[in-house]
């Protein structure tokens, strides 16, 4: 018991980017808010990937929950963010920024766990296309996804269209990519791009009890389907690196100065 309790406060983590708990055989890891402002900082991204290789290395574990930022950015702050990031002076900021995102989907692809993840309120396509990398996707009945890469002219980073068009097929997911309508949790879960939609105040509660529900199955079992679903993961690496060559031509051929254009919501 006493060495079960060892291992489990290990994982119990308080960074400025993220917070890291452990309830019985589930992990967490909620992210703060505006999590973008640092995610191309060299020692948060250390600090997470080792987080993420703590949790791999405890066998009691058996589910990663990612819980998304209550306050994330707004379409409005993420271009801006994303326009100073090309300004030229902190170009090799956008590198490490995809960088880090690459090598976080692919993580939580390969992970030794099953990865659950929770979302409420606006997010980006970004943090969608993130979530699809995950084995479970539950949010609060507040969840808008917004796109604001159609007015940046630049194609969305995360693989996003990498899993949209193998969960949906290149026609459904070519309707949502072209789309410049926000998403709803609701049209979400109709599409089969989340599992789960409940409201704001039951989503601690539930994805809690999904969690631990999760983790009842055989370890065998449960990695084992999902490497077999995580099959083509090599071509998921390739995917993201096209995906990086395609947004570098894309920035230095579109003018940069003209993302501040977007207003509110879109």
């Amino acid at each position: 018991m006493e060495d079960h309790m060892k291992k489990t406060t290990a994982l119990t983590m308080d960074h400025f980017l993220f917070s890291g708990e452990t309830i019985g055989e589930v992990a967490i890891l909620t992210f703060k808010e505006k999590p973008l402002l640092h995610v191309s900082n060299l020692e948060a991204k250390a600090a997470l990937f080792n987080y993420l290789d703590r949790i791999s290395a405890h066998d009691e574990i058996k589910i990663l929950l990612i819980k998304s930022a209550a306050v994330k950015m707004t379409c409005t702050e993420y271009i801006s963010y994303y326009k100073k990031l090309n300004s030229g002076y902190e170009r090799e900021a956008v590198e490490r920024l995809y960088t880090t995102i690459d090598q976080f989907v692919l993580k939580i692809a390969d992970l030794n766990k099953l990865v659950i993840h929770a979302e409420s309120g606006n997010a980006i396509l970004l943090f969608m296309n993130i979530s699809l990398a995950c084995d479970y996707r539950i949010v609060a009945d507040n969840t808008v996804y917004q796109n604001p890469n159609i007015e940046m002219d630049i194609v969305p980073k995360g693989g996003g269209v990498f899993y949209l068009s193998k969960m949906l097929g290149t026609l459904a997911a070519a309707r949502v990519l072209f789309s410049r309508e926000d998403m709803s949790a609701v049209q979400a879960q109709q599409l089969g791009i989340v599992d789960k939609v409940v409201p704001l105040e039951d989503l601690d509660r539930v994805v809690l009890e999904i969690a631990q529900e999760y983790a009842q199955f055989p370890s065998n079992y449960a990695i084992g389907i999902k490497k077999l679903l995580n099959f083509n993961l090599k071509e998921l690496s390739q995917y993201l690196q096209f995906e990086d060559d395609l947004l570098r031509r894309q920035i230095h051929s579109c003018n940069l100065h003209n993302f501040g254009r977007l207003g509110g919501t879109l």
